[in-house]
């Protein structure tokens, strides 16, 4: 794990450029790069999402970063592969930036191989059994406090449910939904759940739109945990652990809705686990 203590993304990415972590990002070249842009619908449900990433590999790992429709055009990656590292972390758009952070922070430190993680095995099956599966151990990083209000920053509906099985008042956030699976209205406004949560649920795609900082921040200087579920960007979430992220669900790519096989997810926790009073999966 890497040495570096930052406060916000970009303290860190300067860091990284400075050369505080081996090697030099101008010694890391990217392999390959993709776009993908993924629709799903899970069984019964009346709402499909639209994520777009951007993959970069590097040696044994890859970076993600999740964006905004037209935020980046395929072929960006037409003349990504054989691009050293430090160029990319330079670039004026943040998801490149993210993507090749997270391709960086995961090569030099594989979750597989970090002391700190806890492997979490997805079973095989279909999208709705995984994608289950996933957002319960997410869930389980929470505690089991009834009543506590879970502002979620980043919708997804399994996520939602299982925080209400653990008696949690889920206050849902996304730019792209106005309702969750069961009608909930979902605020685009993330100061108006911040301001009443007790606990933060956010997604990696924060680290994309420029938000993460924001909620990190508030997390800090309010002295709430803040849980990060991340795909897209877990490397980089990871290097916020003694800064204001508590805890950590780590997915790396290939991510659980791109197979049906079982497939890892890592947890992290800032902290030595409650023995008393908290749930722990």
């Amino acid at each position: 794990m890497s040495p570096i203590k930052p406060q916000t993304v970009a303290e860190l990415t300067e860091a990284v450029l400075s050369g505080a972590c081996s090697p030099h990002p101008r010694e890391s070249t990217v392999t390959s790069a993709f776009w993908l842009y993924h629709t799903t619908r899970l069984a019964g449900s009346q709402v499909t999402s639209h994520t777009h990433y951007l993959l970069l590999r590097v040696g044994q790992s890859f970076g993600a970063c999740a964006f905004e429709a037209g935020e980046l055009a395929p072929d960006f990656c037409e003349n990504a592969s054989g691009r050293p590292l430090d160029t990319l972390l330079r670039s004026e758009c943040t998801p490149v930036r993210i993507a090749a952070l997270d391709a960086f922070l995961a090569q030099a430190m594989p979750h597989r191989n970090a002391p700190q993680a806890e492997l979490v095995t997805l079973p095989a099956g279909p999208p709705e059994v995984r994608a289950q599966a996933r957002d319960a151990a997410v869930a389980g990083l929470l505690g089991s406090r009834p009543g506590a209000k879970v502002a979620l920053i980043g919708v997804v509906d399994p996520l939602v449910e299982a925080i209400r099985e653990r008696g949690g008042v889920c206050l849902p956030c996304d730019l792209n939904r106005s309702t969750t699976g069961w009608g909930d209205p979902v605020t685009d406004d993330m100061t108006e759940v911040l301001g009443a949560a007790d606990v933060v649920v956010a997604t990696g795609m924060t680290l994309g739109n420029g938000t993460f900082d924001l909620i990190l921040e508030h997390c800090r200087d309010h002295d709430v945990p803040l849980v990060v579920y991340a795909q897209t960007g877990s490397a980089v979430a990871r290097a916020f652990l003694p800064a204001g992220v508590t805890a950590l669900s780590a997915e790396p790519f290939p991510f659980s809705q791109f197979s049906a096989e079982p497939t890892s997810l890592y947890r992290y926790r800032a902290a030595r686990p409650a023995t008393s009073g908290e749930e722990r999966l």
